[in-house]
């Protein structure tokens, strides 16, 4: 039996300066001194804190058309993925750019497979560094890189059935190199050899949408799960607005959220990205403006990022 997982919300943490906003995070990354990289769409795109939550710098201003994933890799560069953007950009941790996937400002055919339309996010491979790329909003397709930016092949279609997509939008690899996408609207996570070969699916999920997969204590999928789109079931509890925490085989450890999305600490408007640091805290970025902050009469900024400490 999975040993249970168990967080508590950090209340307060990471301050802006004074004036500064986020909008919204969408996504959030640590890199090998547990300092908190969070993408977002204000007018700061990347907002760099230490792990205490002490601000430490921004950059990326006039960068970005609307950021939507941020992956670190073991070099320190991150990955940002800009979806309106159609582009997966490589930078240095101050901001510089190295390499650029995609055609800036050009979207591929609506589902026509080839890259991007509208990319959602990066993983890489721990023992190759090559780089996946889930293709996104306006494809259904994974595609890998070498990690000189060379496009290897692609898979995946529109539909239901294994290997199939509807909406990927998020992706992850474990210490083996499998690769895990977040199924979205499938309301699945399937996992896949470096090959693209289809292995299997994680089922029980309500249309995930962040995923980070910890490579330490014995593998665990963190998982965070937007909250129904349809007013039929809004009213209808334990469906998203939550991170789950799963093992690799799917096996429930533990959940964070109230039974409705909510605003009060450890409860969620719509988790959207996630990471855990080298001692086990927990990090979650929501598209709070999008989901709901922009709805309301009239329109607030939502909390959009918050820490969780493992207990």
């Amino acid at each position: 039996m999975a040993i249970p997982v168990n967080y508590r919300p950090v209340e307060g943490w990471g301050r802006l300066p004074e004036g500064w906003s986020f909008v919204e995070a969408t996504s959030v990354a640590v890199d090998a001194q547990d300092n908190v990289h969070v993408f977002n769409r204000g007018p700061h795109p990347v907002i760099v804190f230490d792990r205490d939550g002490k601000f430490l710098r921004s950059w990326g201003e006039g960068v970005f058309r609307r950021a939507h994933g941020i992956t670190i890799g073991p070099d320190g560069t991150l990955w940002l993925t800009d979806d309106l953007h159609h582009t997966v950009r490589q930078f240095t941790p101050d901001g510089k750019l190295l390499l650029t996937l995609g055609d800036p400002d050009k979207p591929s055919a609506l589902h026509g497979g080839k890259p991007f339309n509208r990319p959602t996010h990066v993983a890489l491979c721990p023992r190759t560094g090559d780089v996946y790329v889930s293709d996104g909003y306006g494809n259904s397709r994974v595609h890998k890189y070498d990690p000189k930016g060379r496009l290897l092949f692609s898979w995946g279609e529109p539909g239901t059935d294994p290997g199939c997509f509807n909406i990927p939008h998020n992706i992850a690899t474990d210490a083996e190199g499998r690769v895990y996408v977040a199924d979205r609207e499938n309301h699945r996570v399937q996992v896949f050899d470096g090959k693209g070969q289809y292995l299997a699916q994680l089922n029980n999920l309500f249309r995930p949408c962040g995923l980070f997969a910890d490579r330490g204590n014995g593998g665990l999928l963190f998982v965070g799960e937007l909250p129904p789109d349809l007013s039929v079931s809004a009213q209808v509890p334990n469906l998203g607005a939550r991170v789950s925490i799963v093992t690799l085989k799917g096996d429930l450890v533990g959940r964070i959220g109230g039974p409705f999305l909510g605003e009060k600490p450890g409860e969620f408007i719509a988790p959207h990205g996630c990471v855990v640091d080298s001692r086990g805290d927990l990090y979650v970025a929501e598209v709070s403006w999008t989901a709901r902050g922009k709805t309301l009469s009239p329109p607030r900024e939502i909390r959009s990022l918050q820490k969780f400490a493992r207990v």
